[in-house]
């Protein structure tokens, strides 16, 4: 995960496709990163990123068609806000404090599935 210091603002990565979905991991993701895709869902996998205690990663996920697949560590909490046809799926740590992931899913059909490894 890139990483912004005290002094400089958070960073946000853009990535953009009409057709076809994003595939993101640890080593490639800032705190903050918005995906947008007219159809195609993001796999995200953050199993190997080490997030600090009460830190927060964001991922903002607009599409039409298309879902979230996040892959985390066990600790990890997941928060999942927006609307979407799809529900949500997943059965980890509701409890506060940990590190945390914000996912902003925004579209029409398409869920958000968490998988913990």
């Amino acid at each position: 995960m890139t990483k912004s210091n005290g002094g400089n603002p958070q960073k946000t990565q853009v990535k953009v496709s009409l057709m076809g979905g994003h595939r993101l991991d640890g080593a490639t993701l800032y705190e903050r990163t918005v995906t947008a895709s007219l159809i195609g869902g993001a796999d995200v996998d953050l199993t190997a990123v080490d997030i600090p205690d009460g830190a927060e990663l964001r991922i903002t996920k607009l599409s039409l068609i298309g879902g979230v697949r996040l892959r985390v560590r066990r600790d990890v909490r997941v928060e999942v806000h927006g609307l979407r046809l799809g529900g949500v799926r997943d059965d980890g740590p509701h409890e506060p404090g940990g590190p945390t992931v914000r996912v902003d899913a925004w579209g029409l059909i398409g869920g958000v599935s968490v998988l913990r490894v």
